[in-house]
C-alpha cells in the first residue's frame, strides 16, 4: 500500500452538521481570507483575526476590541474559535504536566509538557492511536483510530498555552518555547495535517514557534522524509533502537518495509542537513536487548558520516510491557562508546513516569468504530443528505 493511500485509509472524521458554525482554527491564512470574503469584508479582517486567535488566544469574538461590535456578532454566527475539552489533567513530581484533550467526535489523545531550566517543551500527538506497532512503546498497543485534523493538531498547542498561562509572555519567557512530534502517531503517516498545523504554528504573527525549535520524529517513513525537509525544514528525530534488520523488524515492524539501510539513505539526504543541524536518532535502552558494546559499535559504524546525534532513552515501563530497562551502567558504557566516536551521545533523563507521561507510555482509551457503527453512521449521513434535499424543494 501505497503512503498517501496508507493515509487516505484512516482520515475519517465525524463531519460537522451543514449548519454548524465553522471552525476557524486549522485554516491557513488564505482560507481564513476566502471565508471573511464571503462576508463581504475585506482581507485585512483575517489578519486581525489571525492575531487575535493565534497571537492572544483569543475564544471569543467579543474580546477583539479593534473590530466593530456588530461585525464581532456576525462573526460569532457564522464561525467559533475551537479549542479540546480536557478529558484529565495530571501533574508529575517533577513538574511534567499531562492532559487528555477530547475533540468533538469523543475521541482523545494525550499532550505533553515538559519544563526544563532553559527550555519548555511540549509534545504533540499526530493520531489518535498509531499506524505503528512498535514492541516497546505503549501507543503502539492502541489500535490506530483516524489522524488528527490540523485544527486538532494546533488545538493541542493552544490548550497548552492557555493552561500554561503563556499567551501574555513575551517570547523569550515562555513556558513553550519548543514542540515535539513525538506524542501519540507516526507524524508521517498524517503529513498533510501535520504540515497544516506546523506552519500555522511556525507563522511569525501567530504563535511563532521558530521551525529550529520544532522537531519530528518518524519510526522510518522513507518516502516522506525528503518531503518533510523540504516543505517544513524542521528539525528531524529517527527512532532507530537496533542496529540490524532482523532485531528493528522486531522492535519497529515497519523495517519490514523500509529496512535500514533505506532509511539511512534518506537520513543522508534529508534537505538542510548539516552539522549545525543534525539528525537525532532515538535508541531506547532495553536490557539484554540492544544494549551491548557491540551494539553501540555497530551504531556508530552504521551512522558514520552523518551529521547526528543520539539521545539515549531509558525504557519507561508501562502495564503488561515485555521488557526491562538497560541498567545504568550498561547506558553509561554505551553512551561513553558513542561519544568517543564523536558523537552527541545524551541520556535523556525520564520525565514524568509517575503519571505514564514519559517517552512511550502515551495512550488514551479510544477504539476504532467497528462496521456495525460505522454502517449506522452513513445510513444517518445520507439520511440527513435527502431530508436536507427535500427541505430545498
Amino acid at each position: 500500500m501505497s503512503v498517501s493511500s496508507h493515509v487516505a485509509v484512516f482520515t475519517a472524521h465525524k463531519p460537522a452538521p451543514a449548519d454548524a458554525p465553522r471552525d476557524l482554527v486549522g485554516l491557513s491564512r488564505e482560507e481564513m481570507a476566502a471565508a471573511i470574503a464571503e462576508l463581504g469584508e475585506p482581507a485585512f479582517r483575517a489578519r486581525q483575526l489571525w492575531r487575535w486567535i493565534y497571537g492572544r488566544g483569543a475564544t471569543d469574538f467579543a474580546v477583539m476590541s479593534d473590530i466593530a461590535k456588530p461585525l464581532r456578532q456576525r462573526l460569532a454566527e457564522r464561525f467559533t474559535i475551537g479549542r479540546p475539552a480536557v478529558a484529565a489533567a495530571q501533574a508529575s513530581d517533577d513538574g511534567t504536566q499531562k492532559w487528555l484533550l477530547r475533540f468533538a467526535d469523543g475521541h482523545e489523545v494525550e499532550a505533553v509538557h515538559i519544563p526544563e531550566d532553559d527550555r519548555g517543551t511540549l509534545c504533540v500527538s499526530s493520531q489518535v492511536g498509531c499506524t505503528l506497532t512498535c514492541r516497546f512503546c505503549h501507543t503502539g498497543t492502541q489500535r490506530l483510530v483516524r489522524n488528527l485534523q490540523a485544527a486538532e493538531i494546533v488545538g493541542q498547542v493552544m490548550h497548552a498555552r492557555g493552561a500554561l498561562d503563556d499567551w501574555q509572555r513575551p517570547e523569550g519567557d515562555r513556558r513553550i518555547s519548543n514542540i515535539v512530534l513525538m506524542g501519540m502517531g507516526e507524524p508521517l503517516y498524517n503529513f498533510d495535517n501535520v504540515a497544516r498545523a506546523l506552519k500555522i504554528v511556525m507563522d511569525h504573527e501567530g504563535i511563532s514557534i521558530s521551525r529550529r525549535r520544532i522537531t519530528l520524529s518518524t519510526a522510518g517513513v522513507v518516502p516522506m522524509m525528503q518531503r518533510c525537509g523540504a516543505e517544513l525544514g524542521v528539525n528531524l528525530a529517527v527512532s532507530l533502537h537496533a542496529v540490524t534488520d532482523e532485531l528493528r523488524d522486531e522492535l519497529v515492524p515497519l523495517n519490514r518495509k523500509y529496512p535500514i539501510a533505506d532509511l539511512m539513505a534518506a537520513c543522508r539526504s534529508y534537505p538542510g542537513l548539516n552539522n549545525a543541524r543534525r539528525i537525532t536518532f532515538e535508541y531506547v535502552m532495553l536490557k539484554g536487548v540492544n544494549d551491548t558494546p557491540a551494539d553501540a559499535r555497530a551504531l556508530v559504524r552504521l551512522i558514520r558520516g552523518i551529521p547526528a546525534k543520539i539521545n539515549l532513552i531509558p525504557f519507561n515501563p508501562w502495564p503488561g510491557s515485555a521488557y526491562d530497562c538497560a541498567t545504568p551502567e550498561a547506558i553509561e558504557r554505551f553512551s561513553r562508546i558513542v561519544m568517543d566516536a564523536g558523537y552527541a551521545s545524551p541520556v535523556r533523563a525520564p520525565r514524568g513516569r509517575d503519571i505514564l507521561a514519559a517517552c512511550g507510555q502515551l495512550k488514551s482509551e479510544s477504539r476504532r468504530e467497528g462496521s456495525a457503527a460505522l454502517a449506522a453512521r452513513r445510513i444517518a449521513r445520507e439520511t440527513a443528505r435527502q431530508a436536507a434535499r427535500a427541505a430545498a424543494g
